[in-house]
This record gives C-alpha cells, sequence and structure tokens, in this order.
C-alpha cells in the first residue's frame, strides 16, 4: 500500500468519471465494503457540523444525543484499533494511542466518502473537522509511534446527555471489553481514530459551491481526470490498476526528519524547490506557508523516493494537490509583480521548466519520463510512464486565462 500524506481527499472532476467509484475500489483492496467502506450523500441545507456529527436534542424533555451514520463509522474505526490490542492512554488531556509498525499493517483503513461534497457550504457543515485535521500528532521512537488529536465529539457534549448508556450502545462500545476505553472517551471526547480517511466527491458546476483557500490547503485536491484517466479502449479489459492507498502515518516533518529519504536528506532540495515556487506566489494571496512546506516534506517521506526523477515526481503531484488549486482569478489578480503581460502562471512555467527539465517535455511512455506514484500496470513491469502532470494543468489554467479572461484549477 502507498501511505498517503494527508487524510482528506477532494476527487474532483467531471460527472461520470468514477470518483465515488474509485473510493469504493480502494475499501475493497483494503477491507470490505461492509466494514470499512461509508457512503453519505452531502445535502444542500447542511450548514452546520450537527448535521454530519450529531447533535443533543432535548424535545422529549431529557437531553439526548441523535446519533449520524458518520459518527458510528468514525466509532467503528476507533473499535478496529481497539480490537488490534492498540493501547489507550491520557496525554495532557487526549486520547493518546501507543503501538508499533507491526501494528500499522493490521490496522485497515476505513473510508467514508462524502459524496457530492460541495453541494453545501463545506466551511460550513465541516468545520469541527477542518479544525481538527491540524491537531493530530504521531511521534515515532524508532518502531513505536503515538498518536493524539482533538475530539470531534467533546466531553461536556457527552456529559450533558442524560442517557450516556444508550449513546454508548448506538456508537458500538457496549462491549465489556471496551469498558475503559468508554470511560476515557466521557472523559475526554472522541476524536478522529488515525485509519480514518475522508474523501469528497466534487462537482464544479452552477448546482455547486466553491472552496475557500482554508478547506484547499487542509486537503489534498486531485483532478481526478489528470491522476485516473478514463480509458475507454480498455474499458473491458483495463491494462492498469489504481495503488492501494492507506492512511498517513506522519503528521510533522521535523520530529519525522530521520524519515527523509537519501536522495533529499534533511529536504534541502524540496526547501529550494518550494523558495522557488513561493518567489513567483510572493505578493499574492496564493504564497504557500509552514503548513505547505510540511506537507510537502510529508509527500517525500510517505513515497520513498529513490531517486531524482521519483523526487521530482513528488514534487509534481504536490504542485498538482496543494499548489495549483488555491490560484484562481481574473488577468488582474494574476498579474505577476513587475512584470508586463505576464502572469504568475507564466512565471511558474518557467520555473518549472527549469526544475523538471529532465522530464517537462517528456511524452507518456517515455522512459525518460516520470513515473505514475498512483497508478501502475496490471501485467509486466508495474511501472507507468506519463507527462509532467503540472506541466499540461498550468498550460490549460493559462488557456482559460486567455480565452476567458479568467482561470481556476478545477475541470
Amino acid at each position: 500500500m502507498s501511505f498517503l500524506s494527508k487524510p482528506f481527499l477532494l476527487l474532483a472532476g467531471i460527472s461520470g468519471t468514477g470518483k465515488t467509484r474509485f473510493v469504493r475500489e480502494q475499501a475493497k483492496q483494503t477491507g470490505s465494503l461492509a466494514e470499512t467502506y461509508c457512503l453519505t450523500s452531502v445535502r444542500p441545507d447542511w450548514h452546520e457540523p450537527s448535521d454530519l456529527l450529531g447533535y443533543v436534542s432535548r424535545l422529549s424533555g431529557s437531553a439526548e444525543f441523535v446519533v449520524t451514520d458518520v459518527l458510528k463509522f468514525i466509532a467503528k474505526a476507533w473499535r478496529e484499533i481497539l480490537d488490534k490490542g492498540i493501547s489507550l492512554s491520557v496525554n495532557e488531556k487526549l486520547l493518546c494511542l501507543q503501538g508499533g509498525v507491526s501494528d500499522i499493517d493490521a490496522i485497515k483503513p476505513y473510508w467514508l466518502c462524502l459524496d457530492e461534497m460541495n453541494l453545501a457550504p463545506v466551511e460550513q457543515y465541516f468545520a469541527d473537522y477542518l479544525s481538527v485535521i491540524e491537531t493530530r500528532c504521531w511521534a515515532w521512537d524508532e518502531d513505536d509511534f503515538q498518536y493524539s488529536c482533538d475530539p470531534l465529539l467533546k466531553a461536556t457534549t457527552i456529559q450533558s446527555i442524560d442517557n450516556i448508556e444508550r449513546l454508548r450502545e448506538e456508537l458500538g462500545f457496549a462491549d465489556a471489553n471496551y469498558d475503559d476505553a468508554w470511560q476515557h472517551i466521557c472523559e475526554y471526547g472522541l476524536s478522529i481514530p488515525f485509519n480514518l480517511i475522508v474523501a469528497g466527491t466534487v462537482n464544479m458546476d452552477e448546482t455547486t459551491h466553491g472552496f475557500s483557500r482554508k478547506v484547499i490547503d487542509r486537503a489534498l485536491s486531485f483532478d481526478f481526470g489528470d491522476f485516473f484517466p478514463n480509458d475507454f479502449d480498455n474499458f473491458f479489459a483495463p491494462t492498469t490498476t489504481n495503488k492501494a492507498l492507506s492512511y498517513p502515518i506522519y503528521s510533522d516533518a521535523r520530529t519525522s526528519a530521520d524519515k527523509l529519504p537519501k536522495i533529499d536528506i534533511d529536504g534541502c532540495k524540496s526547501i529550494a524547490f518550494i523558495n522557488a515556487i513561493n518567489n513567483v506566489l510572493a505578493h499574492t494571496p496564493f504564497k504557500l506557508a509552514y503548513r505547505a512546506l510540511n506537507e510537502l516534506l510529508l509527500a517525500v517521506i510517505s513515497s520513498e523516493p529513490e531517486e531524482e526523477i521519483d523526487l521530482k515526481a513528488v514534487w509534481d503531484d504536490f504542485l498538482m494537490c496543494k499548489v495549483l488549486p488555491r490560484i484562481e482569478g481574473d488577468t488582474e489578480k494574476l498579474a505577476a509583480i513587475g512584470a508586463v503581460d505576464i502572469s504568475i502562471l507564466k512565471q511558474l512555467e518557467e520555473i518549472l521548466k527549469s526544475e523538471f527539465g529532465s522530464f517537462w517535455n517528456e511524452l507518456p511512455g517515455s522512459d525518460k519520463a516520470r513515473p505514475d506514484l498512483y497508478r501502475e500496470n496490471v501485467d509486466g513491469d508495474k511501472l507507468i510512464h506519463i507527462a509532467c502532470r503540472s506541466k499540461e494543468k498550468i498550460n490549460w489554467m493559462e488557456s482559460r486565462l486567455a480565452t476567458f479572461g479568467f482561470t481556476s484549477f478545477w475541470p
């Protein structure tokens, strides 16, 4: 399996490309649809987190918690961790999980698919998750780890209801094996389990809402047609398959610097690369901050590149997932500082042409083209060689800017 650098994905593309099916297939590859997959259709009238994570109701005269399918699924992911023997304790008033590297292989990823995620304003109904996701903390000591996270369901909410035992049963913690765990949850809340991956499918049309940079910064955005293209000629007998993806096991590159590969020891090459990108984005609202650097380094750690071209393939995908989705606007907003009739997209293109010189102009299938990190061939040589993703996307965005006077990343 390939480890993701972030547990929150946005799968964007035109309708019918297989975004929801992709999430289903991922769940089947690493678990089962019955156990490790949950599909939730987002409703246009969702405007607060209670629509997704539940709420306290007093209509009956007593305080009762209304549990949603999503919260039950999160609790199920928690039980998967506890059932595998991971130790649960409390550290600085947060639930803390402790285990070893061998435990990671045994704990399945749980896939929560939010279908048509932007039919409602994501910043509103998903606010709690967007805030808590940044508090995830992995700490590794050789082969042993500790994981903690702020609670999604706060202890004060649990303690405010009248029938806590009913909530325990609805969340699946009624078994006596969970007595200690449930006591901790009641005292400190229920946080994001480390094996939970949230994937939102996204269509950009007149019926949907756009994404703020707050959302984009906290997600990995995939232009689905670029990463997982439809091949009509191989509809009945596919020649490629998608790699199985799993949850991230790192959260801070500074505490995991020893995991950086030899090709980029101390992350010096990646830091120089993001500095070059930021020089173009300086004095614009698209400038990158520490979070972007951290996630670039985490992507390098998770992908474990061995050669220079592998490292630059990680950079190419980072641009597609984290940088280009931030960039949108009209000719005036995207004009380069101090340059006449040149957009920041043009400036980025010049920088990338230099950085990716080895494969910038290579065609798909060429031995000198970059490797695909998310797909592989079914037979023979597993490695797929593809064209530079960011080059094609930047050219597409530039063409839209020239034609319509406005452009964005989203198809």
